[in-house]
């Protein structure tokens, strides 16, 4: 037999047997909504500061819950943050480090060798949707998945009893029905077609789409425990706005805008899904026993929006590529409208759901996790130093390089790993990264750079090497 055979079976033997167990089954647990949403910037949003798109959705439910200013993807790009978030793993750990399948890797361009990276999320990995599930809960997966390469590796293998438009690729050919079209490798030329992620009728929206599932997976799931994760495409390229949206940010002088109105518009729609999922969640009458997270996977597009005040984007270590925003609803237990300034990471998410719904810890699982549950209930802070990250790619995206981070407290630390060289960043006072302090505070950026690859080998971070093919013209 297969090893996709096999998986298979696996799979939907113990979605069977798991299915059977729940019933009546702890119908009292808090249910759990994750909405992600893709490429959206730290400053994309009303509650964050934006003053051109309109999210009034997302902003109330900042005002029902806690608001996160200084909260982190786990990487500057798709794949790994995803990853993070499903294992409570840094993506150096899973050596999982890229987005799928491949980056920008050039072999006479590129002055060092990338370091190794999976294809797929290991099936080895107990995922977020996987603890749950074992508790009875009924596990919905919607939207992009781009975590495996093979269709095995597919949300159903990793915990969700349900996946609706979870494919490998990372954007939709289209964002009108039929949601299909053709993608060009920049990197080989190769030319793929798209196929649809899931079914519709003309007319349709894709954001619409999935909200629809979304109304759907919950109503279908109100006298039980559930999880769903809302994992949107949106507001990934291809730039394709709903043409009424369009037009009122078509209407905004150039000069005023944060960004291209397609763009405006379908942040503008994702806001409008966020406002479909929680009317339901009341309609249903179980908002107030939803633990409910909306945050991203990545900084903002650089030629999509502005990420300012921040520095860069999507694909860069600086802020503008790995600050997203967050905002945590847990009704009874966090104060209305609370504002956090301590630094959190999407590893923090799983530990987090589990203590909060009742569920024991999985230490060995979620290792580089803490849960949030102190903050959130306003008990106390985190007990931890520091964050981390390694990137040792090469991508496309306006100053993107090779390195890997640390921020403890105020201070941020990159290091280069083409030339070695450090840079030191007060973000207390220097948000946008324009003044390195390495020289003047040395000794700081000592301890930092051996806090960081200390954490480096500590989690088997794969370096690395260099490239003999590289051309120095």
């Amino acid at each position: 037999m297969s090893r996709m055979c096999i998986a298979l079976a696996v799979s939907l033997c113990f979605a069977s047997a798991s299915w059977d167990a729940r019933g009546a089954e702890s119908p009292d647990k808090t249910n759990v909504v994750l909405i992600l949403v893709d490429d959206l910037g730290w400053k994309d949003v009303g509650c964050y500061g934006s003053d051109d798109y309109q999210t009034p959705h997302i902003d109330r439910l900042a005002a029902e819950g806690m608001r996160f200013t200084d909260a982190y993807a786990a990487c500057n790009v798709c794949s790994p943050s995803r990853a993070a978030i499903l294992t409570g793993k840094y993506p150096a750990r899973l050596l999982l480090t890229q987005w799928l399948p491949s980056g920008r890797w050039d072999a006479e361009k590129s002055r060092l060798k990338e370091a190794r990276y999976l294809s797929n999320l290991p099936l080895e990995e107990v995922t977020l949707a996987e603890a749950l599930r074992e508790s009875a809960y009924r596990t919905g997966f919607i939207g992009k998945w781009h975590l495996g390469t093979e269709t095995y590796y597919y949300p159903e293998h990793h915990g969700f009893d349900v996946n609706i438009a979870g494919r490998d690729y990372g954007a939709p050919g289209s964002y009108f029905y039929p949601f299909e079209g053709q993608w060009k490798i920049p990197s080989t030329g190769q030319t793929l077609v798209k196929k649809a992620p899931l079914s519709g009728k003309p007319g349709d929206y894709l954001v619409d789409r999935l909200a629809e599932e979304a109304e759907r997976f919950i109503r279908s799931s109100a006298d039980r425990p559930f999880f769903l994760m809302l994992s949107h495409y949106a507001v990934h390229t291809p730039l394709q706005g709903k043409p009424e949206k369009q037009k009122k940010y078509e209407a905004i002088e150039t000069s005023q805008r944060q960004g291209k109105p397609a763009y405006a518009a379908m942040v503008e729609s994702v806001d409008d899904s966020v406002g479909r999922v929680m009317q339901t969640l009341a309609d249903v009458g179980v908002e107030d026993e939803t633990l409910v997270l909306l945050t991203s996977d990545n900084g903002g597009f650089a030629k999509a929006t502005s990420n300012a005040p921040l520095r860069a984007n999507k694909g860069s270590n600086y802020e503008g590529g790995l600050r997203v925003p967050l905002i945590i609803k847990w009704p009874t237990r966090t104060m209305p409208g609370s504002v956090s300034d301590q630094p959190v990471i999407g590893t923090d998410y799983y530990p987090t759901i589990l203590e909060a719904v009742g569920l024991p810890p999985r230490p060995h699982q979620h290792v580089d996790g803490v849960s949030l549950v102190p903050v959130l209930s306003g008990t106390g802070r985190l007990n931890r130093d520091a964050i981390y990250w390694h990137y040792p790619h090469y991508n496309q995206h306006p100053q993107s390089f090779p390195s890997g981070v640390v921020r403890a407290g105020k201070w941020k630390l990159i290091e280069a790993f083409e030339t070695g060289e450090v840079s030191l960043y007060d973000l207390d006072n220097d948000l946008g990264e324009q003044h390195d302090l390495s020289q003047s505070e040395s000794e700081k950026a000592a301890e930092l750079i051996q806090s960081l690859r200390d954490w480096r080998r500590e989690v088997g971070a794969d370096p690395m090497r260099p490239n003999p093919q590289y051309r120095d013209r």
